[in-house]
């Protein structure tokens, strides 16, 4: 065996056990995927040009830098240098290589995106096409007005828990019933890194589950067929079946655009509308952090920056001149 083709199968071999360990920590599926793809065509990129893997030369990182930038979209640099980044820590760390040759590499740094949020306003400008759907619901056809009426609950429920709890689509898609605790106002969810939280949910939120729970899921339970097994999934489609993230970014986007807001509105704007609104609402960032199962107090503070509200009243609060009447 060659030099060449000894070095490809030892870093096959440790893309394997390093794919291996992010599993071992349940990291998402889309996570490994992207891992996956991420770390294979660096190595075989450096394999291409003929260099090791295991130690390759700052000239040789300059130029996977130097490639990267002129091809995939910065977002996506960033996201690929994570990956890469991550795996030379792990074959570091086990004795697969001597060390990490991107730490002395300097890596663009690329400008933090604040989050599309939405106004109150815009939250009940939603809500209120789901009663205009139940209004049209009971007033239509009856024999399709039971079937319109639990989509309508149901979309209300879907809206009042996401806003309500701040919840990732993911986590939406992945409700089910014993997550659901009425009397106590919670949902139990499984967040990044399989890590368990608890949701909170008002009272408007819970009234709503409540009438999905009451009218809308057994109507749409009864369109399964007799001999299948009900499914504990909290959320259903039209069959009876459980709506997954796909089915629940379509239903909200036709309610977005039947409410007419703006492009680029998506599941996730609802969980950051709620963690803007508690923070001008005056709710403590660690608060929010728990609420929202950030690992770092620092991924929550970017809401601190689109907050304007919250940022005055500190500022009022603080500052020994802001209020001092002039003289």
């Amino acid at each position: 065996m060659s030099e060449a083709q000894r070095h490809l199968r030892d870093a096959d071999g440790a893309l394997e056990r390093f794919l291996g360990s992010l599993a071992a920590r349940d990291a998402s599926p889309h996570t490994q995927r992207a891992y996956a793809t991420s770390v294979s065509r660096y190595l075989a990129w450096l394999d291409a040009r003929g260099a090791d893997w295991r130690r390759p030369a700052r000239a040789d990182l300059r130029a996977y830098l130097a490639e990267l930038g002129g091809s995939v979209a910065r977002s996506s640099v960033g996201q690929r240098l994570a990956a890469i980044r991550a795996f030379h820590r792990f074959a570091a760390r086990e004795g697969l290589a001597p060390g990490d040759p991107w730490g002395a590499i300097a890596t663009p740094r690329l400008p933090r995106r604040l989050p599309r949020v939405l106004e109150v306003e815009q939250v009940e400008r939603l809500l209120a096409i789901v009663d205009d759907e139940l209004a049209a619901a009971d007033a239509g056809d009856p024999a399709r007005a039971a079937l319109a009426r639990a989509l309508a609950l149901r979309d209300r429920a879907i809206v009042e828990t996401a806003y309500a709890a701040g919840l990732r689509i993911s986590e939406l898609a992945a409700a089910d019933l014993a997550s659901i605790d009425l009397r106590r106002a919670e949902i139990r969810v499984l967040g990044k890194g399989r890590k368990e939280r608890v949701g909170l949910l008002g009272r408007p939120a819970v009234a709503a589950v409540q009438a999905y729970l009451d009218e809308g899921r057994p109507v749409l339970l009864a369109r399964r067929g007799p001999d299948d097994p009900p499914p504990a999934t909290l959320f259903l489609n039209r069959h009876g079946d459980p709506l997954g993230v796909r089915g629940l970014r379509f239903r909200l986007d036709r309610l977005r655009r039947s409410a007419g807001l703006p492009d680029g509105v998506s599941p996730h704007t609802l969980r950051h509308s709620f963690a803007t609104h508690l923070l001008d609402g005056g709710a403590d960032l660690r608060v929010v952090q728990e609420l929202l199962g950030h690992e770092s107090l620092a991924t929550t503070q970017i809401y601190t920056h689109v907050s304007p509200t919250r940022l005055r009243a500190a500022y009022r609060d603080a500052h020994p001149r802001a209020r001092a009447t002039p003289s």
